[in-house]
């Protein structure tokens, strides 16, 4: 078992769907949620950035979780969001189908399936059995600071040193 809520008290979560999956954070990591801005693409970066986008007058990646999770790229829809993650690794926003809910799990979270692939279960905390299926809670820092990204941070320090 993960640990979550179970020793701590109980994890409450911001719920949200991508590719028909019901994936979650930690509302503690989360800023905000908002309508999907229009997002600039931003050319010779990793395919999990969908570019960049203005939260009030900064500018804030937009992180393409779908490709990050080895999925085909998110189109926005209608339903889609931006849900803003802030972390000691920073902010992105991430780009989500649709909003579901707020839920507070009770139990420790189980650890990631077995069959995960590698790069993908790093990316979680772990999964909650819930009375509506499994949900998948996602670790803020580990999606800031995935394999994709970690280029673009020390680009972003060695450009400050320099």
């Amino acid at each position: 078992m993960v640990s979550s809520g179970a020793a701590g008290g109980p994890l409450r979560l911001v719920c949200f769907e991508l590719r028909g999956q019901e994936l979650a954070l930690p509302i503690g990591c989360v800023r905000e949620t908002l309508p999907v801005p229009p997002i600039t693409r931003v050319f010779l970066v990793p395919g999990c950035i969908a570019g960049v986008f203005s939260l009030r007058g900064d500018i804030v990646p937009a992180i393409d979780l779908g490709v990050l999770l080895g999925l085909a790229a998110t189109t926005a829809g209608d339903d889609s969001k931006i849900v803003v993650v802030q972390h000691a690794a920073g902010v992105a926003g991430i780009v989500v189908d649709r909003l579901r809910d707020l839920r507070t799990i009770e139990q420790p979270l189980d650890p990631p399936p077995a069959n995960l692939a590698a790069e993908v279960a790093v990316l979680l905390l772990g999964v909650a059995a819930t009375p509506t299926g499994s949900v998948r809670v996602l670790d803020a820092q580990a999606v800031l600071t995935a394999e994709p990204l970690r280029g673009l941070a020390r680009a972003d320090v060695e450009s400050r040193m320099s």
